[in-house]
């Protein structure tokens, strides 16, 4: 780490006003603070905490924290490949895995490459450090899409959420929805037969390099979730799949327990609200056995839970501490809502079989209002008891 120290500090003068490589400042900025811990402190005027972690390390543990389910969602690529070609038996760990790798690589980078240059673009403009938001939103949204999604559809749908849904509201930490499910929104009502409408998006067909396999054309598989809302009364995968996360859907957010994975990290060393995503799962098993009770889902609360993208939801984005609820009662009823909305939707609107997306953007959107009004009930509680004192 010292010559890597030793480095920055020799090529920093370059960077300075007046050196030869000052228009890429921000830049500079942007890879020494990830790096190291900046060596600048606040100013004396106001109350400040003193910490050695700051947003670039939070976002770092987030990113660690999504390995799991990133690494199985590749080999799950090369799976569902090989399992749709009928040669699962033929086929080696190492072989589906490597063919995932290659499958999801390119939209990880077309991801980072549109979002992190379009803030690099946007810091330089308004002379300030590069934003280290999309370190996370970056690695999400190749994970909640699927497989077969267009790389150009993923720039433009990158480009619009990093514009429209971020930098227009000033940057990171001035958002109000999430940057990853704006992106998933917009591709899904701008290109909804690429993302839910043909059955062929959540299966990789074609080799790459040489690995994997040629799928029939006339082969499709649906979700399970897009099995019910077919009409189906039973699913065509066991339990024990749908745990595992041996089943079609988006690369990132089939496997529960590589989702528990990332979800114990985030929890032991407090970068996610537990209260959040407790709430979360306590609402939408509610619902979800509800729903059940009256007859109006053949689906019970463990496989609402476990299906789609609810977990997936439930730890990296209905948590994320700019979007969601702040006040600490306010994260009970926002997390509870999400699970409410998310197997409202599935149930009761047969042509969006996922609802998560719709739930954790529409509590986005009310995030501020609980807030205000679990604030505003401690104030006039503060007050009574200062009248009466």
């Amino acid at each position: 780490m010292n010559s890597l120290r030793k480095f920055f500090d020799k090529i920093k003068p370059n960077f300075e006003e007046g050196g030869k490589l000052h228009a890429f400042r921000s830049l500079y900025d942007g890879f020494e603070t990830f790096a190291f811990v900046p060596n600048t402190t606040a100013g004396r005027a106001g109350t400040h905490v003193h910490d050695a972690i700051d947003s670039k390390r939070i976002m770092s543990l987030v990113v660690i924290a999504l390995v799991p389910a990133l690494l199985f969602g590749m080999y799950n690529v090369g799976y569902q490949n090989a399992l749709a070609a009928g040669q699962l038996e033929n086929a080696s760990f190492w072989g589906m895995f490597w063919f995932g790798f290659l499958a999801v690589l390119p939209k990880i980078i077309v991801s980072y490459v549109v979002g992190l240059g379009i803030e690099f673009t946007v810091a330089q403009w308004k002379n300030e450090e590069i934003h280290e938001g999309f370190l996370v939103s970056g690695i999400i949204i190749p994970m909640i899409v699927p497989v077969n999604t267009p790389l150009w559809m993923l720039a433009i749908a990158t480009a619009f959420a990093v514009i429209f849904a971020k930098e227009i509201f000033g940057g990171t930490g001035m958002n109000i929805f999430n940057v990853a499910l704006i992106t998933r929104a917009f591709l899904f009502f701008s290109y909804p037969s690429s993302m839910t409408g043909d059955d062929t998006v959540w299966v990789a067909q074609h080799t790459i390099c040489g690995l994997g396999f040629n799928v029939p054309d006339t082969f499709s598989a649906a979700t399970p979730l897009g099995e019910i809302a077919a009409g189906a009364t039973a699913l065509s995968s066991s339990f024990c799949d749908q745990v595992c996360g041996f089943i079609p859907g988006s690369i990132g957010e089939t496997s529960v327990i590589a989702i528990a994975l990332g979800a114990i990290l985030l929890l032991w060393t407090g970068v996610a609200s537990w209260k959040t995503m407790l709430s979360v799962f306590v609402g939408g098993a509610l619902t979800a056995w509800l729903y059940n009770a009256l007859g109006l889902s053949p689906l019970d609360a463990c496989q609402h839970i476990v299906l789609g993208g609810f977990c997936f939801g439930a730890v990296f984005m209905a948590t994320d501490p700019v979007t969601s609820a702040r006040t600490e009662g306010g994260k009970w009823v926002y997390g509870f809502m999400i699970g409410f909305v998310a197997v409202t939707v599935r149930v009761l609107n047969p042509g969006y079989p996922e609802g998560m997306m719709l739930a954790i953007l529409l509590m986005n959107l009310f995030a501020p209002l609980i807030d205000y009004c679990f604030v505003s009930r401690n104030i006039s509680k503060r007050a009574k008891r200062a009248t009466k004192n």
